[in-house]
């Protein structure tokens, strides 16, 4: 769970010059830049006794930001790769397939057999429930993996999903091996009945999505308090994700493990982080999305179990949808779990730019595309890892803070023991065992 830090190491007396550590009174000046170039409702006035040098921050940072927003264009038209790739270029393969397989230690040793020799590194794992596979490697290895899977009658039907490496590989090395969960849930998901369609939600293509959304979003007239009561879009995601890019409508997940997720599942509270609480589960239809199509797949056997009859998910999740339709109701980036961290639309369609989706950018309370510091808007949407080795909370996080909290993610991790360097650029930390005896 994200802690909770805004505003806790900003306290002041009002009327008075805050009496904040250099590092603290910056982090706070610029938030309040942020207030006062959005328009927020709380604009920090306690600021206002400070002295002329101040204002003239104020002056300076509204310049840099023009030039920013200049150089920047749209934040989300950085890549115009096309996926069509010669057979040294690497890219990304991800599919996943419920089916019975009855001899999954085989089926391992099977895959280990013939993708010796070839440059693929990833994750694939298999047990008697099916796959799920993520993995990057030069086109022509990559797809001579996939083509020799889909003469298998059991896979030949998979819908697989290729985006651009960017830069090599996008993972580490190969982990291909048997795994009793093909995704991580509380409880493990080797009970829940996966290869029965009949008890996953009922999947809609990208055109029929698409279409659903459009009309929810284009009535007028009618109050959301109505629509919440029959119609429900929900993020099957981390927090974390939300922030780089999500469909209009949708909720912020408030968890940052998917593992974590109990949507639908309160017995007798009310939470305002569920939206399933107090719906009808009889007429309310519930509209699940994710990146790829598991985790849904996965959560809507368990929201059958609980008694929801409407359940709808996204065929093949928003990495489909923005290969076939682009960024239709969609905003900002898709992130992705291996090294390249997110995508905009354009990695799976050529050309495609998503909205800059304003009304949720005007909002100080909204944490899309914001640092996670001092709340200005992210011209990039690249997540970092703290650099607190026993933190190591995923975040959004702008130049200025990363370089004044020396990669951490508050001021109480500044302090910690056990401190990794600050990364340049697109870097991410290697393996924690790496820094396990590293000390600042």
């Amino acid at each position: 769970m994200i802690r909770e830090m805004r505003g806790c190491v900003f306290s002041s007396c009002p009327g008075t010059s805050p009496k904040l550590g250099s590092t603290a009174f910056s982090l706070r000046r610029r938030r309040v830049f942020a207030q006062f170039k959005h328009g927020c409702k709380g604009f920090d006035f306690k600021m206002s006794p400070l002295s002329l040098g101040f204002k003239c921050f104020f002056i300076n940072e509204l310049k840099k930001d023009d030039r920013q927003e200049c150089r920047c264009g749209s934040a989300f038209s950085s890549i115009s790769n096309v996926v069509e790739a010669s057979d040294d270029d690497f890219i990304v393969v991800n599919f996943y397939h419920f089916v019975f397989i009855e001899d999954p230690e085989e089926e391992v040793a099977n895959h280990l057999s013939f993708v010796q020799g070839l440059d693929i590194h990833g994750r694939v794992y298999i047990n008697e429930q099916g796959i799920n596979a993520q993995y990057s490697g030069p086109s022509k290895d990559s797809l001579a993996y996939l083509k020799w899977l889909k003469e298998d009658q059991r896979f030949s039907d998979i819908l697989v999903q290729i985006s651009p490496a960017l830069s090599g590989h996008a993972f580490p090395r190969l982990k291909l091996r048997y795994k009793p969960s093909l995704v991580q849930l509380e409880g493990g998901i080797s009970h829940l009945p996966l290869l029965d369609p009949s008890m996953r939600a009922t999947p809609l293509t990208p055109s029929e999505w698409r279409q659903r959304l459009e009309t929810t979003n284009n009535v007028k007239g009618t109050s959301s308090s109505n629509l919440s009561r029959k119609f429900i879009l929900l993020d099957v995601r981390n927090g974390y994700e939300w922030d780089i890019g999500h469909f209009l409508g949708a909720q912020r997940p408030d968890v940052d493990s998917f593992r974590s997720t109990s949507f639908g599942q309160s017995k007798s509270e009310v939470t305002a982080v569920d939206p399933l609480t107090t719906v009808d589960k009889a007429i309310t239809d519930i509209l699940m999305y994710c990146t790829g199509g598991i985790r849904c797949d996965v959560y809507s056997t368990i929201l059958r179990q609980k008694g929801f009859q409407n359940l709808y998910t996204l065929k093949g999740g928003v990495s489909h949808y923005l290969q076939t339709e682009g960024p239709v109701e969609w905003v900002g980036n898709l992130f992705v779990f291996d090294s390249r961290l997110s995508l905009p639309p354009s990695g799976y369609k050529p050309g495609a730019v998503a909205k800059a989706g304003s009304h949720q950018l005007v909002s100080l309370d909204s944490p899309f595309l914001r640092c996670y510091i001092c709340g200005l808007q992210l011209c990039e949407p690249r997540h970092r890892n703290c650099s607190n080795l026993d933190c190591n909370l995923l975040f959004l996080c702008c130049a200025n803070c990363v370089k004044e909290l020396r990669g951490c993610c508050s001021l109480d991790c500044t302090s910690a023991p056990r401190l990794r360097p600050i990364l340049s650029g697109h870097q991410r930390y290697k393996k924690w065992h790496t820094y396990r005896d590293f000390h600042l």
